[in-house]
């Protein structure tokens, strides 16, 4: 086997690598590079690998740090098979078009305001580039092997992370075996269920997100509900960049969970401004297998919120509500794109409102701004000044923190001959390596952008 990192190295965004055995190529995860430009930049750049001659690609997960780049990948000549969970897939239908169509206008937006340097910008792919990608998606089952040629097979196990995240172990006729982890989910969220246990792999690639850090283990649902009243009394908006798929869905449940209990106002009104987290909210009640909520549960937590999936519903939200307390709760999660720019824009210069960032901000994002403190932030070509409150919620997150990939990686009954660590900024990385070095004694590694392994 020979393995390529093409993303996810020093960074946590842009997740790709190359798998080499026996004649074929396999890519696994296929993500954009998001954050700062330098890295950005890669999303234009060809691949050390021509398109046409990859077999197969193995996704994770639908979050477009893992799959985004997926269109231009088909664009560029991909036509092999893309295996995932069925969950996965049902993300992939509502992500990837809604990535293209948000890249189109803000190419559109660009040109017609004069901020870009391109003459003309043009998105990366466009909506219907996305939407031709569906043709080539392959769902299976977790726990069942697939071959992928007659000496590579594949099984998916459940990663924990969101609806359908995956574990991917790839084994060679000859015995040698890898295990992808994507993004490792919590080991006791009150959502998602536990991530597999894994028992054996001769390599592991594993992420490191929170490598450097351990989780509050505070209840969330105590700083939301503070967060929240004390916005309220004010008389202020909360706004929330949210993760349309996984992290939007989990506030909806700690809202609920906080109007149910009488914590927060029950008449405070609650939108959720963006088509693509309505929905993969819609898609939380039909795979009930991939979390810990019953249906009856599960429908009235995505009831909770009303849905504003149409453009005049989005602008009424602000016209309409403007001097009234209420939550908002759109995309995206680390406030890169999307609808809640608008929101940002119309309530960040106020000291009643609250901005919330509920997880992980990659450096050089906007998110990754606000969390540092800056006064003032670029919107849409414009500077905006930063007086709104900006709270961070880090036990939020849906990735695992050290100690609990650690306590996963216990699981294993022998040693894998090598340990890469992967998907988490250069410091992150390099301490998730030390840690698993001194608590297991195994080989780690950090690799760097297009390094190349013989295993």
């Amino acid at each position: 086997m020979k393995l390529t990192f093409l993303g996810a190295t020093g960074t946590v965004t842009g997740s790709k690598y190359l798998l080499e055995d026996g004649g074929k190529k396999i890519m696994i995860d296929c993500g954009l590079f998001q954050g700062h430009k330098e890295l950005r930049l890669r999303n234009w750049k060809g691949l050390p690998v021509n398109p046409r001659d990859i077999d197969a690609l193995l996704l994770t997960h639908a979050h477009l740090d893992h799959s985004g780049y997926i269109p231009k990948l088909v664009k560029a000549g991909f036509k092999g098979p893309i295996y995932c969970s069925e969950a996965t897939f049902d993300l992939c239908k509502i992500l990837l078009p809604d990535s293209g169509h948000i890249q189109e206008e803000d190419a559109e937006r660009a040109n017609r305001y004069h901020y870009t340097k391109h003459k003309p910008a043009l998105p990366l792919y466009n909506e219907k580039e996305a939407r031709d990608t569906f043709q080539y998606f392959k769902p299976v089952d977790f726990s069942q092997t697939q071959a992928l040629s007659e000496e590579l097979s594949f099984t998916l196990h459940r990663a924990g992370h969101i609806l359908g995240a995956s574990f991917i172990r790839i084994s060679d006729t000859g015995g040698t075996s890898i295990l992808f982890s994507g993004d490792i989910g919590r080991l006791n969220d009150p959502v998602m269920k536990a991530p597999a246990k894994i028992q054996d792999a001769d390599y592991l690639v594993v992420e490191s997100t929170y490598g450097d850090w351990l989780h509050d283990k505070d209840d969330p649902t105590e700083d939301i509900e503070r967060i929240v009243n004390e916005t309220a009394a004010r008389g202020g908006t909360v706004v929330i960049p949210a993760f349309a798929v996984g992290r939007a869905q989990a506030i909806m449940f700690y809202i609920h969970k906080l109007k149910t209990e009488g914590r927060i106002p029950g008449n405070l009104p609650v939108f959720l401004d963006s088509p693509m987290a309505i929905s993969a909210s819609d898609l939380l009640c039909k795979h009930l297998n991939d979390h810990r909520m019953p249906h009856d549960l599960c429908m009235d937590v995505c009831g909770i919120a009303t849905y504003t999936r149409k453009v005049e519903k989005s602008k009424a939200i602000y016209n309409r509500n403007n001097n009234m307390p209420k939550i908002i709760i759109s995309a995206s999660g680390m406030a890169t794109g999307g609808r809640v720019l608008h929101h940002l824009k119309h309530y960040i210069g106020d000291e009643r409102n609250t901005v919330l960032l509920a997880g992980f901000q990659a450096g050089g994002t906007r998110g990754d701004r606000l969390a540092r403190g800056e006064k003032e932030v670029k919107i849409h070509g414009q500077m905006f000044p930063v007086k709104a409150q900006i709270e961070k919620l880090d036990n939020m997150s849906a990735h695992a923190d050290y100690g609990e990939i650690l306590s996963w990686m216990e699981n294993f009954n022998n040693p894998p001959r090598k340990v890469f660590v992967v998907h988490g900024e250069a410091s992150a990385a390099q301490s998730m390596k030390d840690r698993i070095e001194k608590k297991f004694g195994w080989q780690a590694d950090v690799p760097e952008y297009a390094q190349m392994e013989e295993l």
